[in-house]
């Protein structure tokens, strides 16, 4: 049963864009705050395992107003782990469906992320020593599993070489997107975000680095962008006008692909009805890139900001975003539209709950299903005396980004 939350709660809550209800063509989300795809690399054969239910649920029980599912793959030879999702096949739509319609029972939006690994395939996980994985004698389709890319260069030293693909096959991968996308609206996702970022194959075809082509997919810069563009139309021409579509791009990654070109790319990419450009960096290199070492609050928020302030898109903030009053500032300072909270949500997946509280806004905690709130709205009422476990004001006016 929902709880009213106190009179004083209730007007500030109305006063925060962290927590207001925000449209994105014919889904209200929530609030804004978002659960970014994070890879699991625990599928099996390409499916969700438990892990993935009780992964997405526990965000979507702790109050984000939408929970992106990790980012699962449009071809079978897109897959770069042993544990990637799959959607390049029907059999994968209940399954993920499932995921889905449990998000969406507890108050948050259904995301999914579209994703091609091009020539970071077949690779260990990341706490395997990641790098490129030797034969593994249990996977039949082995040779199907094939390393692809724009150009025949390697991602790095001791990488393997990939194959690079037919302008036919580049058109192929481009038509499997929108079948992908089709999917993904049958198995009932709110959102579809397509991964243009940290090096994987859209990335690798925008990158001067990655594609050295001399077809219609390479060599100018409006040649590189042409891939992009074409997998946005096609995921557009089978994902509903009604849905909300995002694009996570590499805003620097520090080998040619800057924030000017991005700029560029975001407008094309709103004329095509991408709707919110998800803006991080890095990824097209094995190399690590000095921002990476970067360990500021909020380091990737200036690029958010540019791109929506020159391509005249919204945009999602990432990258060390950890208290409310943060996300608040943000938001409130016009540079970006959407929070996207990651590695910190993975500490506390009720973090929407704890930031909320926090800011003195959802005092009756209704925020979260009845089953918890319940409980701790009585706890507050009869005056507990000392705050949560994980309690912190925040970071403090002189440290807002």
């Amino acid at each position: 049963m929902p709880r009213d939350p106190s009179a004083a709660g209730r007007d500030r809550m109305s006063d925060s864009l962290l927590f207001s209800p925000f449209q994105l063509r014919g889904v209200t989300l929530r609030n804004r705050i978002v659960v970014p795809p994070m890879h699991q690399y625990s599928g099996e054969n390409g499916l969700p395992t438990d892990w993935h239910m009780v992964n997405v649920g526990r965000f979507a029980t702790g109050g984000a107003g939408l929970v992106i599912v990790e980012s699962t793959k449009v071809e079978r030879r897109g897959c770069g782990t042993l544990g990637d999702l799959g959607l390049w096949d029907d059999r994968f739509i209940e399954p993920l469906g499932r995921l889905a319609r449990f998000i969406k029972s507890h108050g948050a939006a259904a995301g999914i992320q579209l994703g091609h690994t091009g020539r970071k395939a077949r690779t260990r996980r990341p706490w395997e020593n990641e790098g490129p994985l030797d034969r593994v004698a249990e996977v039949a389709d082995w040779d199907a599993w094939e390393v692809v890319g724009p150009s025949p260069i390697p991602y790095g030293d001791g990488w393997p070489v990939p194959r690079e693909l037919t302008t036919a096959q580049v058109k192929e991968a481009v038509a499997a997107w929108g079948r992908a996308a089709g999917r993904a609206d049958a198995a009932g996702f709110d959102v579809v975000e397509l991964h243009g970022a940290h090096g994987y194959l859209i990335h690798q075809f925008l990158s001067p680095q990655a594609n050295q082509r001399t077809d219609d997919y390479g060599g100018s810069e409006e040649n590189r962008m042409r891939f992009a563009l074409e997998v946005a139309e096609a995921v557009r021409n089978h994902w509903p006008a009604e849905k909300p579509l995002f694009m996570r791009l590499s805003i620097e990654d520090d080998a040619g692909w800057g924030p000017e070109q991005n700029v560029r790319l975001a407008r094309r990419l709103k004329a095509k009805g991408v709707d919110v450009i998800d803006c991080t960096t890095g990824g097209i290199t094995s190399a690590a890139p000095n921002f990476y070492r970067l360990n500021q609050y909020g380091y990737q928020v200036p690029f958010a900001e540019r791109v929506r302030a020159e391509a005249d898109v919204m945009t999602m903030a990432v990258g060390l975003i950890i208290h409310g009053d943060q996300a608040e500032a943000i938001l409130r300072n016009g540079q970006a539209d959407l929070i996207a909270v990651g590695r910190e949500m993975l500490h506390n997946p009720n973090w929407p709950m704890d930031a909320a509280q926090k800011l003195g806004l959802d005092l009756s905690h209704e925020q979260i299903p009845v089953q918890a709130g319940y409980w701790l709205s009585k706890r507050a009422r009869r005056g507990f005396g000392c705050n949560p476990s994980t309690w912190q004001v925040g970071l403090g006016a002189e440290a807002q980004p």
